[in-house]
């Protein structure tokens, strides 16, 4: 069993900055990928940003060159850092770590709140 655990949420006015960090505790070898996801209306996970085995990034087209994805060097800590916050950024941002392609696990999520 793997548990995912985010924490760096919080109140930001616009322009400011925020860093989420996921930790994954249990036993895995390796994962597929490792996402940040947004909850969205209707409890819609929307892709936000993701790194695959090899480091390669991916990002959602609303926060490229705002966002960056990145992972420590225990494989068990991926981060988001969050520059120039919008309001439309705000939400609840969950982590991902797929084992494989059929087994991924979810954090529970860490408020964002960006407003004036």
């Amino acid at each position: 069993q793997v548990q995912l655990v985010e924490s760096g949420g919080g109140w930001v006015q616009p322009g400011g900055s925020l860093k989420l960090s996921c930790t994954a505790s249990g036993t895995f070898n390796a994962t597929v990928e490792r996402a940040w996801h947004r909850l969205a209306p209707g409890n819609r996970r929307e892709l936000v940003a993701m790194i695959d085995a090899n480091g390669t990034t991916h990002y959602r087209v609303s926060v490229k060159g705002r966002f960056t994805i990145s992972k420590d060097n225990t494989d068990r800590t991926i981060f988001l850092e969050m520059d120039n916050l919008k309001t439309e950024d705000m939400g609840t941002y969950l982590c991902r770590f797929q084992i494989s392609p059929k087994l991924g696990y979810w954090g529970r999520g860490t408020q964002v709140t960006v407003s004036s």
